[in-house]
């Protein structure tokens, strides 16, 4: 098990819990934010799938992260589901463009576990609950102002930002994208230039068919009286 310099927040919410002696404490639920300075402090969990109880944990009490668990230190702060309700966060946050043109939501973020910055967040401009869906890299930075549900930034579009993982549609999209922009300049014009070739051998079979039948009238015609022969026939 090793305490890794980085995490994503999402991953802290979905793992369990345990103290250093293995004791369940619960799965991680929501996360403890200061918006403001873009700071994780810590993060809740839910012993029990039932009920209002929650707990609290401080950032600093993470020792250790294993394959979706989580070993913590000391004591957790005792609070219900209606006080975390009340605590300020920016995940799930609608993030707005220019002109204040929605362009997605806040749906993750790269914490540093040392000191709880966020790095930076990612963006999902569809539904972050559908697996494969693209994510962008959002500098704190870049945000302008915060309001309750909603970050405002300066951006025209999401590929303004850096994609940092692109599903199977966007792949498609920026390979397409490179194919376009490295298409060699003699290829311009390719349509009209197919065109004039159809032209030509549309012209040129008219020609030939028109020699067909020039060499059709110059053949000498089969009397009308002359018997026509057996094998022609087909019927015998």
């Amino acid at each position: 098990m090793v305490k890794a310099p980085q995490l994503l927040i999402s991953s802290l919410l979905r793992a369990r819990v345990r103290d250093a002696a293995g004791l369940d404490l619960g799965v991680g639920h929501l996360a403890w934010m200061h918006p403001p300075c873009h700071r994780l402090l810590g993060w809740s969990t839910r012993p029990s799938a039932f009920g209002p109880r929650r707990t609290v944990w401080r950032l600093d009490q993470l020792l250790e992260i294993a394959e979706g668990e989580l070993i913590v230190k000391g004591e957790p702060a005792e609070t219900d589901q209606a006080s975390l309700d009340l605590l300020p966060t920016l995940l799930d946050a609608e993030l707005l463009g220019r002109d204040q043109r929605p362009l997605g939501r806040l749906v993750d973020a790269v914490v540093e576990l040392r000191t709880g910055q966020i790095l930076h967040y990612l963006v999902a401009r569809s539904d972050p609950r559908l697996p494969g869906s693209s994510r962008w890299r959002l500098d704190p930075d870049r945000l302008l102002d915060q309001q309750p549900g909603q970050v405002i930034s300066a951006l025209q579009e999401l590929d303004d930002l850096p994609l940092e993982k692109a599903s199977i549609r966007q792949q498609v999209l920026s390979r397409t994208r490179r194919f376009r922009d490295q298409v060699p300049d003699s290829f311009d014009g390719l349509e009209d230039r197919l065109r004039s070739w159809g032209e030509r051998l549309r012209d040129g079979g008219e020609e030939l068919i028109d020699r067909w039948r020039e060499d059709d009238d110059d053949r000498p015609q089969e009397r009308p009286d002359r018997p026509k022969r057996a094998d022609s026939d087909p019927w015998i």
